[in-house]
């Protein structure tokens, strides 16, 4: 029997495989379609989820397949607006990694079978049931064969139309936004092509109008192209497209070598709880939302890395099950400020009326002129903002924030294949000791803390669990006795 299965092996099912193997969990990764993503999709891994990768230890790979996107402009009126620099964000990662979803894939495909384990493609999960001690689940293959299986954990990682939401019977509330969008990967060239290293928005009084830069020198064109009337239209021509892109980037540019030219609307759902028993629901399956900001895949696998920790520690015994009870309340507020958000700019980009446009644009002007503006939106499209400061795994001033990257000692918490809890705090030896108590939990060497007078237990996840006074025992004894086995 496997400890965990996984249906679904886009992003955000392949992040959570790689996260449970490296940590020593048995899984099985399954998917309905014969192939992974041929096509481009989400475009852009951002600072906090390639910092999150820095512990599954995959970095670099994407690193040297993606193109760094430095920073986004706003044009609107015939006039630059402004827009985010990148380097403002508080990150080893000041960029957003622009790489195709078909390369995330493949890359964190290959990651996983570094421990051993490939996805089964053709295989569908046709009906499940909860159990007392896990779930039981039919998986129908792509020869006709049925199978039945048994696992502790079932995850549902397969998308806006998931069998495994639609087994929980778990409402999907939300609406479709009324517009019609455009969606073309080509290249671009001549005059008033901008700079391979940004995103370029248009405010034009037809609509929005976006520029995606993508490694190899191409470039993905989002744009509105009416409202939906509901009914199926063929995918846009190239002529189509560049027709578009001169009436609403300027007559200069030319489109040419299409690989991927289609339609799309944006539909704007959620779950209200991500899981019941010992079944849980990770990304398109439990939100979808606008792509505006770019923040849906790196939600999801976000989804994928707080999740995973989790079931590693009850798995192995290390922390009573009530922690699992954290993911759904963690994700499921991050989730409706990503909707939220996604939401709003959606409809700020997509105003029709000229004056509503008129004073958009001036807003926007003004309040892109202050650092501060640019700097808090450059951290929220960047994720490096999310924090759990409302979550149950919080106690303390200051905790459920990210703990920063570059005030971690030696390898970041959770680095290896070791999901427990690191100890900051001053005295060294009365520090091993309290870890040597939990050992399960805790990892058996404190580190320095870089904030005098204080003491920290960050998750395995790097955030701040624990926030205390640094002579304050009593209360990290407390902390981790709750959350340990029963």
């Amino acid at each position: 029997m496997a400890d965990v299965l996984i249906v679904g092996a886009g992003p955000v099912g392949l992040t959570l495989a790689c996260e449970l193997a490296r940590y020593g969990v048995s899984i099985r990764l399954i998917d309905r379609a014969p192939q992974a993503t041929q096509t481009s999709k989400a475009l852009v891994v951002w600072s906090r989820t390639l910092e999150l990768m820095d512990r599954m230890g995959c970095t670099e790979a994407f690193l040297a397949s993606g193109l760094r996107a430095r920073g986004a402009t706003l044009r609107g009126g015939g006039r630059v607006l402004g827009g985010p620099d990148f380097s403002d964000i508080a990150s080893p990662y000041a960029f957003g990694l622009m790489i195709p979803q078909s390369d995330t894939e493949r890359l964190l495909a290959e990651h996983l079978r570094g421990f051993g384990v490939a996805v089964e493609r053709g295989v569908e999960l046709t009906r499940f049931s909860q159990t007392a001690d896990g779930a039981e689940a039919r998986l129908s293959h792509a020869d006709g064969r049925e199978e039945q299986v048994a696992t502790a954990f079932l995850i549902g990682c397969d998308g806006a139309h998931s069998a495994v939401r639609h087994g929980l019977g778990l409402p999907f509330r939300g609406t479709a936004q009324g517009d019609e969008w455009l969606l073309a990967d080509i290249r671009l060239d001549g005059a008033g092509v901008p700079p391979g290293d940004a995103i370029a928005v248009y405010f034009h009084r037809d609509g929005p109008f976006v520029i995606f830069p993508i490694p190899g020198g191409r470039a993905r064109v989002v744009a509105t192209v009416g409202r939906a009337d509901g009914r199926p239209r063929p995918d846009p021509t190239l002529e189509e497209v560049q027709a578009l892109v001169a009436a609403r980037a300027g007559p200069g540019l030319r489109v040419f070598d299409p690989v991927w030219l289609s339609r799309f609307r944006i539909h704007e759902r959620k779950v209200s709880e991500y899981g019941r028993g010992r079944v849980f629901l990770a990304g398109d399956a439990a939100h979808i939302h606008s792509p505006a900001g770019g923040q849906g895949m790196n939600t999801g696998m976000q989804d994928a890395v707080n999740l995973a920790w989790k079931l590693a520690l009850v798995r192995r015994g290390a922390a009573a099950p009530s922690l699992l009870d954290s993911y759904s309340s963690e994700r499921n507020a991050v989730g409706e400020m990503v909707l939220r958000n996604a939401g709003w700019l959606t409809a700020m980009a997509t105003l029709t009326h000229p004056l509503a446009q008129a004073v958009r644009n001036r807003a926007l002007r003004l309040f892109l002129g202050f650092h501060v503006v640019r700097r808090r939106m450059a951290a929220a499209m960047s994720e490096i903002a999310i924090g759990y400061p409302a979550s149950p795994l919080s106690v303390g001033p200051g905790a459920g924030r990210r703990w920063r990257p570059e005030d971690a000692a030696g390898p970041p918490p959770g680095a290896g294949a070791d999901p427990r809890f690191v100890l900051y705090a001053a005295d060294a030896e009365r520090g091993a000791a309290l870890a040597a108590r939990f050992p399960g939990l805790v990892q058996p060497v404190p580190r320095a803390n870089p904030e005098p007078g204080r003491l920290h237990l960050v998750r395995p996840d790097g955030y701040v669990g624990l926030a205390a006074g640094a002579a304050d025992w009593d209360a990290a004894a407390h902390y981790l006795k709750e959350r340990g086995p029963v």
